[in-house]
């Protein structure tokens, strides 16, 4: 059982508030507590971090689309998992103590490493959200009966494109790799989704700054992602890196709003649909890009026919951010579906889509 200890009472007024006690409200109620206390501690102490307050004071876009409060959460779990400081090393393996004294003293000696570290966007490819993908896979397998080839937007390590090596339980149906290593069983809510097979022929993906599965410091940084309680997480994605390991993912270092026109350009084998799958993604494109991108899936919907047929499946915060919602337009009808309603980390599915 974890104990909390450290805590000092503050407002509880959310205009009292900066952006990683904000963030710790949503962590508690997405579970972490210990990751919500951390933050909130944080908070307190920044003072001790001048360089990483001025960052966070003076930081030019939307916090919360940039995930900033997740990017520091992910740099202190870093600094905890080296092992340099060994109190604040201490208090990620016990998950109790004094959180003000030890991160304020973490905070004091890390300043620099932690801002460096918050300059570059999350990288989590967050296996757990495959689970939402196979099930949107199947459905599209449902309305064009064909293999097909994946595309990935902001593939990070492209764990995802590697979906087909993973088992899943979903709603009480095995799908998936049997024996797999990488299990996925989230929450699920509602009826199950129906059984297709899903032969995917070709996958690959591009992203800013590809991450490197042979690289242990990358592989490092992604598990630093793991928030520091969730275990089976931190477990999931270690053995997801290990299949990457043996099967590189193929992923292009590129700008996604020129490598999806291009992507889509290129020709389509007749019996073959082509699927562009984006998880968490779309948030971090400016509005002159994420313009780009929609016009690139309009552009190739129109030219989209039942023997070459496209399939959008998304994984996106809706705009108020108060949802995550799973979606699939299929072409040449171009109709949306809005499957699902899940959890950001793929914990938990709430099934709206069709069943057997």
């Amino acid at each position: 059982m974890t104990v909390l200890t450290g805590m000092i009472a503050t407002p509880d007024d959310a205009a009292d508030r900066g952006p990683l006690r904000r963030q710790a409200a949503a962590v508690r109620e997405m579970g972490s507590s210990f990751v919500a206390t951390v933050l909130e501690a944080a908070e307190r102490q920044l003072h001790q971090a001048p360089r990483t307050a001025a960052l966070i004071a003076a930081w030019p876009r939307d916090v919360a689309a940039d995930a900033l409060a997740m990017r520091f959460n992910a740099a202190l779990h870093a600094v905890a998992r080296g092992e340099t400081l060994p109190a604040l090393a201490a208090l990620y393996r016990d998950q109790t103590g004094d959180f003000d004294r030890v991160i304020g003293e973490a905070l004091a000696v890390a300043d620099d490493v932690i801002v460096e570290w918050m300059r570059d966007p999350p990288q989590t490819n967050e296996v757990g959200r495959t689970a939402a993908i196979m099930a949107a896979l199947m459905v599209a397998r449902a309305h064009h009966d064909m293999p097909c080839d994946l595309r990935e937007l902001g593939a990070s390590a492209g764990l995802n494109l590697n979906l087909d090596r993973y088992v899943y339980d979903l709603g009480g149906r095995t799908v998936g790799l049997a024996g797999s290593p990488v299990r996925v069983a989230p929450a699920w809510r509602g009826a199950p989704p129906p059984v297709r097979p899903v032969e995917i022929v070709s996958a690959r993906g591009v992203d800013l700054r590809p991450v490197d599965v042979g690289d242990a410091a990358a592989r490092a940084r992604l598990m630093a992602y793991i928030w520091a309680d969730q275990h089976d997480r931190a477990a999931r994605l270690a053995a997801a890196l290990a299949i990457a390991r043996e099967r590189p993912p193929q992923v292009d270092a590129g700008d996604i709003a020129l490598w999806l026109p291009d992507q889509l350009a290129r020709p389509q084998p007749e019996g073959r649909c082509r699927i562009i799958v984006h998880s968490m993604a779309l948030q971090y494109l400016d509005p002159v890009r994420r313009q780009t991108v929609e016009a690139a899936f309009r552009d190739a919907g129109a030219r989209a026919t039942a023997a070459r047929p496209l399939a959008r499946i998304g994984f996106e915060w809706t705009t108020p951010r108060d949802a995550v919602h799973l979606s699939l337009t299929v072409w040449p009808d171009g109709g949306t579906h809005h499957l699902a309603t899940c959890h950001a980390y793929g914990a938990w599915i709430d099934w709206h889509g069709p069943t057997d």
